[in-house]
């Protein structure tokens, strides 16, 4: 166990029995150590390992740094100490491949395996007192696992004001939704898309929003057509058949 590891627990007994002195107040000390990485080879991978009393961060350890950082006098007083001394730093530095990314690993084998890919609806909707005209939802259905990340690309590329984005919100039933707007004046000749990010795609995926009326729309247009075509082929029948026979009557005086 590293020296590290041993005064974090040494603290937290120390503040554990304060407590028990004060019993009006409570103290706690937090200690958060977190992974994060996009990509599949985990090649971004950073580890932030960061400490705080009463909520209140006073030293954290980034692995994009390779060092200590200070938030508190206390704080920078440990980060110093920390950076000094060879062994804690190279044991955190060393936690990016032995903490990190071999758990990583394993937990994306894990849930990779039981990934479900979003069900997508990209429409036009019409909302009342916006200040451009054109208004475009995104939806993702019955996904897994959770995060998932929604952006606009305007002709390639990323737009970031007048999108609207709600939270993923559980379905109760381990699956999950989410529901992205974007409000904007449509310009000729422009390409808006919607690009998704999820566990269960190899590589971001793209939707293209195409302004022509959907297929069932169009098909019903088709039908109406043809029926205001085919109504005026018979009423025109209709009325040259009239007029040949008015015009083959012999009129009888009395």
């Amino acid at each position: 166990m590293s020296l590290l590891k041993l005064f974090s627990f040494h603290l937290i007994f120390t503040v554990s029995v304060f407590t028990l002195a004060e019993s009006a107040n409570e103290y706690f000390t937090t200690r958060w150590s977190r992974c994060i990485y996009s990509s599949p080879d985990l090649s971004d991978m950073v580890y932030i390992d960061s400490f705080y009393f009463n909520k209140y961060l006073f030293t954290q350890f980034n692995s994009t740094l390779g060092k200590y950082v200070g938030f508190s006098e206390y704080g920078m007083r440990n980060a110093e100490y920390w950076n000094n001394d060879t062994s804690i730093l190279q044991g955190e530095r060393g936690d990016v491949d032995a903490f990190c990314k071999h758990n990583a690993q394993i937990s994306d084998s894990a849930v990779r395996s039981k990934t479900v890919k979003p069900k997508v609806k990209l429409s036009s909707v019409t909302r009342a007192g916006g200040r451009h005209p054109a208004v475009l939802m995104f939806s993702a259905y019955e996904f897994y696992p959770q995060h998932i990340k929604v952006s606009w690309l305007r002709d390639g590329k990323l737009m970031t004001s007048e999108v609207t984005s709600t939270m993923e919100m559980a379905d109760g039933d381990w699956y999950y939704q989410i529901h992205s707007e974007l409000e904007y004046s449509p310009k000729s000749g422009e390409k808006i898309s919607c690009m998704v990010e999820h566990a269960s795609f190899s590589k971001p995926m793209i939707y293209d929003w195409d302004p022509s009326p959907p297929e069932a729309e169009r098909n019903k247009i088709a039908i109406g057509a043809s029926g205001l075509v085919l109504g005026i082929v018979l009423a025109a029948a209709g009325l040259i058949y009239y007029k040949k026979k008015s015009a083959g009557r012999i009129l009888v005086p009395n």
